[in-house]
């Protein structure tokens, strides 16, 4: 649930990912830090705001921790993912990257 969340959010910025604008770790921090920063409505929020401390400094270095051992399972499942994401979109550029040389040696 939370997960497919994060998902739709990495999708809306599918864009940016794919020009390599951003990567889907940054966006976990952007996510993260308006989900946190809002009134929990949803469910997903709720779980949010319970299991995963969010904070920033004035740098703007931050730091995501689970409150609890649940909270530290869904921070380590969000990584994972975000990282699987960003393989799945090098993967994908790779493979644009490939067509594009191979249809200008034609």
């Amino acid at each position: 649930m939370i997960l497919s969340e994060y998902a739709k959010f990495l999708q809306q910025h599918n864009e940016e990912l794919l020009m390599r604008k951003t990567t889907p770790l940054k966006l976990l921090h952007v996510w993260l830090k308006s989900v946190i920063n809002k009134n929990p409505k949803t469910n997903v929020d709720k779980i949010v705001h319970k299991e995963i401390l969010f904070c920033e400094n004035s740098n703007g270095d931050y730091l995501i921790v689970g409150k609890s051992d649940s909270g530290r399972v869904l921070v380590n499942a969000l990584l994972e993912f975000a990282k699987s994401y960003e393989n799945y979109n090098h993967a994908k550029w790779v493979h644009l990257t490939e067509q594009s040389l191979h249809k200008t040696d034609i």
